[in-house]
C-alpha cells in the first residue's frame, strides 16, 4: 500500500492548467489561451469558420475564457472552501458508502485483484479473466454489485437535493459531483486506487505509470436528458482512468475510442465500447475518447484519473513539457518536486 508514502508528498498542479486546454463547449473545440494576441493568431480563423463570425462574438468568448482561466487559478481555494462548509452542513444518507469494503466488490473483481497480488500473476493470466476491447488496451469488467451502485446515486442525488455548496468535476461535465468534497477519498477513493487498481495496472501499463500510481481526481458525471446528454472526444489529466457505469436506467451511451492524444482525428477510426451498469472500462488517460449521447432516461458514472508522479514531473501531459509546479490543495494535479519524489524513493 501506498497510503503512509501519499501523506508525507506534497503535490502541485503544472502553471499549463490555467491556460492549456480550456474547452469551449458551444465549438467543440480545446483551446489554449496565453494572451489576447496569441488566442486571436491561433484560433480566430478557426472560430470564424465554427460560426463565431463577428467581433462582439469572439470578444464575448474571450471574456469566457479568461473568466475560466481566473476560476482555474483559485480552484484549489474554492475547493477547500466547498468541502469545509459540507463537512460542516452536510448530513449523508447513506454512511457506509463512505468506506470501502469488500463486499460492495463485484466477485469477478475480486477474483481479478486476488490473482494480481499472487505470486504466480502475469498479464497474460490477468486478460484471460477479463473483456478486453476492440480499442487498444481498453478493457472492461464488473467492478460494484448492483445493491450498491443505487445506493451510491442515492447519496449523490441527497448531496444535489441539499444547500451545499457544489463544484463542476470539469469544463466538460456541467453536472456531477467531486468526491473529495464530499468527503470520499480517505475512506474510499485511495483504498480502491491503492488495494484494488493498482494490482491490475501496474501489469497492464506498466509503460505509462501503472505500478507508480500516488493520486488521484475522482468525481461523479451525470448525463439527462435535461442536461449533459454527451461528451465530447477528449483525453484525460491521468495515466490510467476507471469510468464504472453505476446507472440508473438509460438507453444508448456507450463510449467510443479513438487513438492516443498524438495522432490527429483525421487519421484515426473510433471504436465503440459497450458501457454497462456496474462495469468499468479501464484505459489510458492519454487515449483519445468521448461518450455518445443517451437516448432516455438518466445515467451516473464514477470516474478515477490516476497519477503517477513519477511519469508527469518528467512532462506533463497537458502541454508536453517539463512541468513549472505551482503548490495546490490535496492531490493537486499529481505533480512532486524532485525533493519530494526523492524522499519517497527512500521510504
Amino acid at each position: 500500500m501506498q497510503h503512509d508514502k501519499d501523506s508525507k508528498a506534497t503535490f502541485y498542479t503544472c502553471s499549463c492548467f490555467s491556460t492549456d486546454n480550456v474547452f469551449l463547449e458551444e465549438f467543440k473545440l480545446h483551446v489554449r489561451f496565453l494572451s489576447e494576441h496569441q488566442f486571436r493568431s491561433d484560433y480566430q480563423a478557426v472560430l470564424r469558420n465554427l460560426g463565431c463570425s463577428t467581433d462582439t462574438e469572439f470578444k464575448d468568448l474571450l471574456k469566457k475564457i479568461e473568466k475560466e482561466v481566473e476560476r482555474r487559478r483559485s480552484l484549489g481555494v474554492k475547493s477547500a472552501e466547498r468541502a469545509a462548509a459540507i463537512k460542516e452542513i452536510y448530513k449523508p444518507l447513506h454512511d457506509h458508502v463512505y468506506h470501502l469494503h469488500e463486499s460492495y466488490m463485484a466477485p469477478e473483481f475480486k477474483q481479478m485483484v486476488d490473482y494480481c497480488r499472487s505470486d504466480e500473476a502475469s498479464k497474460e493470466g490477468l486478460l484471460s479473466l477479463m473483456q478486453t476491447e476492440a480499442a487498444g488496451r481498453v478493457f472492461r469488467f464488473p467492478v460494484f454489485k448492483k445493491i450498491f451502485c443505487d445506493e451510491l446515486i442515492e447519496e449523490m442525488e441527497h448531496f444535489e437535493q441539499s444547500r451545499s455548496p457544489k463544484g463542476r468535476p470539469n469544463t466538460m461535465n456541467n453536472y456531477g459531483i467531486l468526491l473529495n468534497e464530499l468527503g470520499f477519498d480517505e475512506g474510499f477513493i485511495i483504498p480502491l486506487r491503492e488495494q484494488y487498481l493498482q494490482p491490475l495496472t501496474s501489469l497492464l501499463y506498466h509503460d505509462c505509470g501503472g505500478c507508480y500510481l500516488d493520486s488521484h481526481k475522482a468525481f461523479m458525471v451525470k448525463y439527462d436528458m435535461h442536461e449533459d446528454l454527451d461528451l465530447s472526444y477528449h483525453y484525460d489529466n491521468a495515466e490510467v482512468t476507471l469510468n464504472v457505469s453505476l446507472g440508473k436506467e438509460f438507453t444508448e451511451g456507450n463510449l467510443y475510442f479513438g487513438d492516443m492524444r498524438q495522432v490527429p482525428l483525421s487519421e484515426t477510426a473510433c471504436t465503440e465500447v459497450e458501457h454497462k451498469v456496474t462495469e468499468g472500462i479501464l484505459h489510458r488517460g492519454q487515449h483519445m475518447h468521448g461518450a455518445l449521447p443517451i437516448s432516455s432516461g438518466q445515467r451516473w458514472n464514477l470516474i478515477v484519473w490516476m497519477r503517477a508522479s513519477q511519469e508527469r514531473n518528467k512532462l506533463c501531459p497537458m502541454c508536453n513539457k517539463r512541468p513549472t509546479l505551482v503548490e495546490g490543495e490535496g492531490f493537486a494535479d499529481g505533480f512532486t518536486s524532485d525533493i519530494g519524489m526523492s524522499l519517497l524513493q527512500n521510504v
